[in-house]
């Protein structure tokens, strides 16, 4: 359980560094960074490269959504899920951490750390209720397609690019709703060094990803999205 461990907390630090560092350091300004659309490809790319460099170790979950999703699917047991959870939020937390680091570094870092949020003053200021079926539906997506992707009669070979595109996609759709979470870790690490706003708003993006993963997981479970 050691290497995979390592592997869950080293592939949720590149997928928070990468993907929050997009939108902290390349910019979402689409004039002067790379905008909302390179945002959602760092997401993306940054799961690619984790699940091809460290799938075969862990089958990078890289999100406590996803592992309650295999726990609920019958593919983890619950000390399993626990030690992945465990990883993945020290892996956010300390690619935050870093992040955190570098961006001082700018004269022009106004604190932020790429958080998500909801409400008047955060990006489309969409509402509560918004937020909350954003991120339990995307993530029952999410989970649903990793769990085929991964499951009899997936694509060998193919499932980080898959998983890695219905991220991009999912970014592509959401940013301007909540910043896209989809992931508990992911939103965690930020939010611990942000604080305020991000941190009081923090269990939305803990419980409607949850309850997304685990409704795809028994979904699976039961066979209705399984290919046996």
């Amino acid at each position: 359980m050691t290497k995979t461990f390592t592997a869950e907390l080293i592939g949720t630090f590149i997928l928070v560094l990468f993907g929050c560092g997009a939108a902290v350091i390349a910019g979402a300004d689409g004039t002067t960074g790379i905008g909302l659309t390179g945002i959602a490809l760092a997401f993306g790319l940054s799961i690619v490269a984790a699940a091809y460099g460290l799938g075969a170790i862990s089958g990078a979950h890289l999100n406590p959504a996803v592992s309650l999703g295999v726990l609920a699917a019958g593919r983890m047991t619950p000390a399993g899920f626990v030690t992945y959870a465990v990883a993945q939020c020290i892996g956010a937390v300390i690619a935050a951490a870093v992040l955190a680091l570098i961006a001082s570094g700018s004269a022009g870092w106004s604190g932020g750390l790429a958080t998500n949020g909801y409400g008047p003053g955060y990006l489309g200021e969409y509402s509560l209720t918004a937020a909350l079926v954003f991120e339990f539906v995307m993530t029952f997506i999410f989970v649903t397609v990793i769990l085929g992707v991964t499951g009899p009669g997936g694509p060998a070979g193919f499932a980080g690019l898959a998983i890695g595109l219905t991220l991009t996609g999912i970014h592509l759709v959401g940013i301007k709703v909540t910043g896209v979470s989809v992931n508990p870790a992911r939103s965690f690490g930020p939010a611990l060094f942000e604080g305020g706003r991000a941190l009081s708003q923090l269990w939305v993006f803990i419980l409607a990803p949850l309850a997304g993963g685990l409704l795809a997981g028994i979904v699976n479970r039961i066979g209705l999205t399984r290919a046996e």
